[in-house]
């Protein structure tokens, strides 16, 4: 096995060979065929998450191939493909996993972070956790459905009815969740970075009605908004844009500190909520309603051992769509 491995945090992945993993009972080893590359794992390769634990092999947008299967694994085939997306594992018996809530599993495990990562040419996961992929679905196009496309599902899904939608910070999971929003016919207007022509351009070319800076006033009141950029900053410009009633959803995992507000940004029943992790449900629903709305994902290839660049193109801004790893 080949694997992109965070030895330190903080500093570059190593490329490092080891023999091929064994499943043990109700898991699978699949042969990676793609995996996105997605700002979660930044926040594990920076420290930015709590109790990064290395040697961490990051990456948990990974579509592959069934190659061994242990004890007893009798729902998914070997040949088959499969995808794992960040929720890896959950206990099963807490309270929120008894409730339907396995996002909020109070012993989780997640892969690319707590659990092996598909930054690798092997991977070896819980079987319950993959996700069966239709047989000819594209490898490198999926992979960002998995985590950037069931974030931003989730994301959308708490806003609830709104009709016009603001999205602050445009990267793989807004371009993602535009296309289902226009496909319901919902309006979307994309606040990207100060002076990001070209971030405002792929919002544009995705269906986005507006496009502009973030700093800049929205063209009209919003229904609610989606904050994926990690800046606590936008929360109070998100919540200054959004009409009396409305929802600020705050989509990523980690975040900047928020600064102080005044309380009548937030008064007249506006919302500040968050969304963590996913469902294995989330992804039965998103799926179809991604095929539904014709959703292509715009990519970037960078060979495995090309992981640190890829990195480091998300870090400062410079792809459009999602970066997607090929071992």
């Amino acid at each position: 096995m080949r694997a992109m491995v965070l030895e330190a945090v903080g500093q570059p992945l190593v490329l490092r060979q080891s023999a091929d993993p064994e499943p043990g009972p109700g898991e699978l080893r699949l042969r990676v065929e793609a995996c996105g590359v997605c700002r979660t794992d930044l926040h594990v390769v920076d420290g930015e998450l709590p109790a990064v634990t290395p040697p961490v092999v990051p990456g948990h947008e990974v579509v592959g191939r069934v190659e061994r299967l242990g004890a007893g694994v009798h729902r998914i085939a070997l040949g088959q493909r499969v995808g794992v997306p960040w929720l890896g594992s959950t206990c099963g018996a807490c309270a929120y996993c008894l409730d339907g809530r396995e996002n909020l599993c109070d012993a989780p495990g997640f892969t690319g972070y707590t659990r092996p990562g598909g930054f690798a040419s092997h991977l070896v996961a819980r079987a319950d956790f993959c996700l069966p992929l239709a047989d000819d679905a594209d490898p490198v196009a999926t992979a960002p459905l998995l985590c950037a496309g069931l974030i931003g599902w989730r994301a959308l899904c708490r806003t609830g009815q709104a009709r016009t939608l603001g999205i602050y910070g445009f990267g793989a999971a807004a371009h993602l969740l535009t296309q289902v929003a226009r496909h319901q016919g919902r309006r979307v207007f994309a606040f990207t970075r100060t002076g990001d022509l070209a971030a405002q351009a792929c919002a544009r070319s995705q269906g986005a009605a507006w496009a502009g800076d973030a700093g800049a006033p929205a063209p009209g009141p919003l229904d609610a908004a989606i904050i994926f950029a990690p800046a606590g900053d936008l929360v109070p410009v998100a919540l200054k844009a959004v009409r009396k009633g409305g929802r600020v959803v705050c989509g990523g995992i980690h975040m900047s500190d928020i600064p102080a507000f005044p309380y009548r940004l937030l008064w007249e029943e506006r919302e500040l909520v968050s969304v963590a992790n996913l469902t294995r449900a989330d992804a039965a629903a998103f799926f179809p309603e991604a095929a539904r709305a014709g959703v292509r994902a715009t990519t970037r290839r960078y060979r495995l051992e090309a992981a640190n660049e890829a990195l480091d193109d998300l870090r400062h801004g410079r792809l459009d769509g999602a970066a997607v790893l090929l071992p």
